[in-house]
């Protein structure tokens, strides 16, 4: 039986998919790669804020319309679990309803779907395991960059986060099976290891009762064919000492942290439930670059959280001016169900909230602009993504992340390929992107 998946969302729902296609390969199901031949079209859904939900739904409604009309249509992720009852009510063009913690299962409810036609149903559990497990994946071809997630859920009681309610408490993965699962990917082709969780800096915590990821990254480092480890979700209060000295001190480890604040106010920051205030953002983000002169920053912020005042927001964008963040994205606030904020007084207008976004930016775009007109006549070590249909090639820098980050884009006279890294000599830059030759 063939099964197609369709993703959206963040790099951990793609994780989450490589993980069920592994499962289903294992099981004797064939993963195919398009709709319209497939016996079951499974749709892994976003449901963080409001635009990914509308995005989830209407590809909810393409795949109803692509797939056979004897194929089944199940949906699964973050929408399906937050809102699988009502999903079932109005959504009869799908079979099945599937949570983000019932990928194992997978095999079973697919056999079920297809030895009962006519039945519908959800399988959207609220219990998980303890231990986050290493299981089976099927990865993309070439997969020069690829995650890893070594933890998943939150503790975290963020007032706008729906996250710990759709998966669970956190968890981290054994420190044993995360590097079995780095050597396959080395193994593989694997070049670029991207950690990820909701908070890469809590690992360890619930298993060995202290922060671990410092002792991780040592064992990550010592795995031959991967040149380059990032660091992605990172809170602030949770960068140790140890863990600031280990990315120093480790040349595979890129000088590039992602450390979402979301806010400077003081304010809003304690109504957002966070743990640290400015003058602890401030602190921490002194310490890092003194010790990582080269470091990027990368961050997110939220604009229009309830009750923010123009003074809130005028104190976020001094506090933008002054840290220069090499890479930062914001988004508006988006009421949630289920959140303290949602039911929080004062909620900020819509056009209001895009005023505010659109002003931050405007500040980001002169600062990133700024430091990349630094890197001209500079070389560089950049990582091949793609070649652009002109003939040259579009890669990153070890301070990119893929797909959110800035771009090079340059010129060589070899056949390169994905994957490869190469020194670029950059000739000029512009607010987001790099352009240069291969030297």
């Amino acid at each position: 039986m063939k099964v197609y998946f369709e993703t959206l969302g963040c790099p951990k729902n793609f994780y989450d998919t490589e993980n069920a296609k592994g499962i289903l390969e294992d099981a004797g199901f064939e993963i195919c790669d398009d709709p319209e031949i497939a016996d079951f079209v499974v749709v892994n859904t976003c449901g963080f804020i409001n635009d990914a939900k509308t995005e989830s739904i209407e590809r909810i409604f393409d795949m109803a319309s692509a797939k056979r009309d004897d194929a089944k249509l199940v949906v699964s992720g973050c929408l399906s679990k937050r809102y699988s009852k009502e999903l079932f009510e109005e959504m009869p063009e799908a079979d099945a309803f599937v949570g983000v913690n019932e990928y194992e299962k997978l095999p079973d409810i697919l056999r079920r779907l297809s030895e009962n036609p006519g039945e519908r149903k959800v399988f959207c559990e609220n219990g998980y395991d303890e231990v986050l497990k290493l299981l089976p994946r099927k990865l993309e071809e070439n997969p020069y960059t690829a995650t890893l997630k070594i933890a998943e859920g939150c503790d975290n009681v963020c007032a706008y986060c729906i996250i710990p309610f759709i998966r669970g408490g956190y968890r981290s993965k054994k420190m044993e099976d995360v590097v079995a699962e780095a050597r396959a990917l080395a193994e593989a082709g694997c070049r670029e290891l991207i950690l990820i969780a909701q908070d890469v800096t809590c690992y360890g915590l619930d298993l060995y009762g202290e922060y671990s990821l410092a002792k991780l990254l040592k064992k990550l480092c010592g795995i031959e064919g991967i040149r380059w480890i990032r660091l992605m979700y990172c809170y602030d209060d949770r960068i140790t000492d140890e863990l600031i000295e280990t990315i120093a001190s480790e040349d595979k480890i890129c000088n590039y942290l992602d450390i979402p604040i979301q806010h400077a106010s003081d304010a809003i920051l304690s109504a957002m439930n966070r743990r640290s205030n400015k003058a602890d953002l401030v602190a921490k983000l002194d310490k890092i670059r003194k010790a990582i002169p080269d470091i990027r920053i990368r961050t997110t912020l939220i604009t229009g959280f309830p009750g923010e005042t123009e003074k809130d927001h005028e104190e976020l964008l001094e506090f933008v001016e002054n840290q220069k963040f090499a890479r930062l994205g914001v988004f508006a606030y988006s009421m949630e169900e289920g959140t303290a904020a949602g039911e929080m007084e004062n909620q900020v207008d819509e056009d209001v909230k895009a005023q505010r976004l659109d002003e931050i930016m405007r500040i980001q775009r002169e600062i990133s602009l700024e430091n990349n007109r630094r890197l001209i006549g500079k070389t560089m070590e950049v990582m091949v993504d793609e070649r652009d249909e002109d003939g040259s090639y579009i890669g990153r820098t070890r301070y990119d992340a893929p797909e959110i980050d800035n771009a090079v884009i340059f010129t060589s006279n070899r056949e390169l390929k994905a994957g490869d890294i190469v020194n670029v000599k950059i000739e000029d830059a512009f607010d987001y992107d790099l352009t240069g030759e291969e030297c």
